[in-house]
């Protein structure tokens, strides 16, 4: 058979393989951004109306977009409902952006690390991805304005508010400069807020669409970390000159998304028990972050370097003792542990060993540490065989 010459970069994609094992009984998961399922919210179906199971609009539900344009212009995001396209999952949009932008050889500027799942997405479409090094402020300002100057990327795919994988929440100041260097050369932005309703400890996160005055921008986020990641529910934003395009590219992929997933959402957003739920949500995931931290202290650090997230559901370790962490999961799962290599985070893998992210939203505290230590066990077995 002849397929088409963009199925030679198709990928597997290494979380799902790992998620499947991760399936096991008595295996203790640190791979997925899997949320608790005690924290998933008891949901009614009886007061759906049978419309809902007929085909719906391509944009989406007419109130659900109504909704998420108020929430997005209380965070100081200048749109309409107009502008809001439901997706299935967040995810979605990646591919829907790849679809508009991408060629082979079209080059796209991404943080390093970055979510894999959007390398994945834009390195099938062809995308030569540029890497901008991650700090803990934010991308370094330096290496961006270097590769903006040296490239002309398609656009910036950006993750401002607890960063996957490295949780990092941008600084208000680095958000102006990023905007403000977007806007300098005119590079269309790709925000990705999956995780900005998690936090823990406060601060300033102003979206970086809103500070844009010159580029155009795509901004996306989902209701799987805060309600149900089975709705398979998203959004993205679009600035009015990019909406008309994503819609058809939409139409083409899949007609509309899931009306029943819609109604479902449209029943909590914006409500009293939704923030109810968000707030129970941050204090159980804090409690869970924090025993991880303690648990990370006593076995791993002799091991890493890591920094407490300040939201979001991973930590994101750095070996003091570089390896190829892929190298150390057949190990980790013969020992019922899972967790997710750093590698392929990276737009070049096999120059940055020795990464680990490791998520504390899914396994409970009681079982943590036994987890963390047959982990660390692993890594301490691996690091003497290296040397030798």
């Amino acid at each position: 058979m002849v397929f088409s010459e963009r199925i030679d970069r198709l990928k597997s994609s290494l979380i799902r393989e790992i998620l499947a094992a991760a399936q096991q009984p008595g295996m203790m998961s640190f791979a997925g951004g899997l949320p608790a399922e005690g924290m998933l919210p008891a949901v009614e179906w009886a007061p759906m109306p049978a419309s809902v199971g007929q085909y719906g609009m391509s944009e989406g539900e007419p109130a659900l977009r109504e909704a998420i344009a108020a929430e997005a212009r209380s965070r100081g995001i200048a749109c309409e409902a107009s502008q809001v396209l439901i997706v299935s999952g967040s995810q979605q949009t990646l591919d829907l952006a790849a679809k508009l932008f991408i060629d082979r050889g079209t080059e796209v500027l991404v943080e390093s690390p970055t979510y894999l799942a959007a390398l994945q997405s834009f390195q099938l479409f062809g995308a030569d991805c540029l890497a901008v090094p991650q700090t803990a402020e934010g991308p370094d300002l330096d290496a961006l304005r270097d590769r903006l100057q040296r490239h002309k990327p398609a656009f910036a795919y950006l993750i401002p508010t607890f960063q996957n994988p490295s949780g990092v929440r941008y600084s208000q100041a680095r958000r102006r400069a990023v905007a403000e260097l977007l806007d300098e050369f005119a590079i269309p932005l790709l925000e990705d807020e999956p995780y900005r309703e998690l936090v823990f400890d406060e601060g300033e996160a102003t979206p970086l669409v809103a500070q844009l005055r010159r580029a155009s921008w795509i901004h996306t986020g989902t209701v799987s970390k805060t309600l149900l990641p089975g709705l398979r529910v998203g959004y993205l934003i679009a600035s009015p000159d990019l909406f008309p395009h994503l819609l058809r590219l939409k139409q083409a992929a899949d007609l509309h998304t899931n009306r029943i997933g819609q109604w479902q959402a449209l029943q909590w957003l914006g409500s009293e028990r939704y923030q109810e739920h968000l707030a129970a949500l941050r204090a159980f995931y804090r409690e869970r972050r924090d025993a991880m931290q303690a648990a990370l202290t006593e076995h791993f650090a002799d091991l890493a370097d890591w920094e407490i997230p300040q939201g979001g559901l991973f930590f994101w370790l750095a070996l003091k003792q570089p390896i190829d962490t892929r190298a150390l999961l057949p190990k980790a799962l013969e020992r019922q542990v899972a967790f997710m290599p750093g590698e392929p985070f990276f737009v070049e893998p096999e120059r940055n060993p020795g990464y680990l992210r490791l998520n504390f939203s899914h396994v409970p505290p009681e079982r943590l540490g036994e987890g963390l230590r047959r982990l660390a066990e692993v890594i301490r077995e691996a690091l003497p065989a290296q040397a030798a």
